[in-house]
């Protein structure tokens, strides 16, 4: 499908802002990219009883600019490239990363998460470009499914310079400023960003009932005003004992719903109903 042909979709300004990353050619210069940091689970996961206004919780939000991000391939570009732990080898030659190094430990996971095979009831599939990502998306979805794309955004809030270059935010208290929007939807694909030499989306649309907000929240200090998207999954008795969220939550599987928050620069697609 041409790019052109599905911006109409409703899309949230940062995949508006995606579509303007310049695009690479797929060299071994180009690929030389710093991976990216996972933020503390601590303060990603919630009740669904905290979505009140003027409720405050600890959140973190990377402060890391687009620019900053890995390089967007075109799918043609991307679909030159092998994306199989079978071709580790030849990747690492190309993307010059040393064999056991952090960028090499990187792509190894992210090829190998990608690989994996999906759980009882769940949809997952990894995207190295948009046009593959709507593709997977509406093949999941249906192709008459109306889409709506949401992203969590930023407004004022000044980057963090951690000394390295990262644009990373910092774990911050956030208060709900008005009463979470539920967004109606019929199902949900979250697309989340993966440590690689270029932008590699690793999508899944979760097993069982879910709910979707937009939660507008002020930070204190330089946190600015995030408009956040959150996700609640309202059923959680078939989760692994182990799963992080238990352990900040201090839960059991199927004692209640889990929440999180989207980071910057993860995309959230909803099926709307009919």
């Amino acid at each position: 499908m041409a790019m052109a042909s599905w911006t109409r979709i409703l899309l949230p300004a940062l995949l508006l802002a995606l579509l303007q990353i310049p695009r690479t050619t797929a060299t071994a210069s180009d690929h030389g990219r710093r991976e990216t940091i996972d933020p503390p689970s601590v303060s990603i996961f919630f009740n669904i009883d905290d979505l009140k206004p003027g409720n405050r919780m600890p959140i973190y939000f990377s402060n890391k600019k687009p620019s900053n991000s890995p390089h967007l391939l075109s799918k043609q570009e991307s679909d030159s490239i092998p994306f199989s732990s079978s071709h580790l080898e030849s990747l690492l030659e190309l993307f010059s990363f040393s064999r056991g190094s952090a960028h090499a430990r990187a792509v190894e996971s992210t090829l190998t998460l990608c690989e994996l095979e999906p759980m009882a009831g769940e949809t997952k599939f990894c995207a190295t470009s948009l046009e593959s990502m709507l593709d997977s998306v509406r093949s999941s979805f249906g192709h008459e499914t109306q889409l709506r794309a949401l992203a969590t955004t930023t407004h004022s809030a000044r980057p963090v310079d951690d000394g390295l270059g990262s644009g990373l935010g910092s774990v911050r208290n956030y208060t709900i400023l008005k009463e979470p929007e539920q967004i109606l939807t019929r199902k949900v694909m979250g697309c989340h960003t993966m440590p690689y030499p270029y932008l590699v989306y690793y999508c899944h649309s979760p097993a069982g009932e879910t709910k979707l907000f937009r939660v507008l929240l002020g930070g204190e200090g330089d946190g600015g005003v995030v408009e956040a998207v959150a996700l609640c999954h309202m059923d959680t008795s078939k989760w692994d004992r182990d799963n992080p969220s238990f352990r900040v939550l201090k839960m059991v599987p199927g004692e209640g719903p889990v929440c999180h928050f989207f980071p910057r620069f993860d995309i959230v697609w909803a099926a709307l109903p009919v």
